[in-house]
């Protein structure tokens, strides 16, 4: 589900990636790779920004609005080790869980 915050953040990144990076991610590494890739062509700027917001996303449809925090690297973990995740079927496609076949892979 995109929120309304994810919009903003993809339109800040459309207008200057390294914006939408720190909101992200705050001081960190990804803000600095994505100010190099920004300088080096612009569009690699864009395109880790955007993959920040994905990450974003995903972790909020995981922990929920606000129960996680960034580890870096694209990764997040929720606030709470204890904290229950929120798995959420894709529409359409039952879950089918694939066998196992052991160390023989028959």
């Amino acid at each position: 589900m995109v929120r309304t915050s994810d919009v903003a953040l993809i339109l800040i990144a459309i207008l200057f990636p390294p914006a939408a990076a720190a909101i992200v991610t705050g001081c960190s590494c990804d803000l600095l790779i994505n100010i190099l890739l920004t300088l080096l062509g612009y569009f690699p700027g864009h395109i880790h920004a955007f993959w920040l917001i994905y990450k974003k996303m995903q972790a909020e449809e995981r922990y929920g609005s606000g129960g996680f925090h960034y580890i870096g690297s694209g990764h997040y973990e929720p606030l709470y080790p204890n904290q229950p995740v929120h798995h959420q079927p894709q529409q359409g496609i039952p879950y089918q869980q694939a066998p196992y076949y052991g160390a023989t892979g028959q």
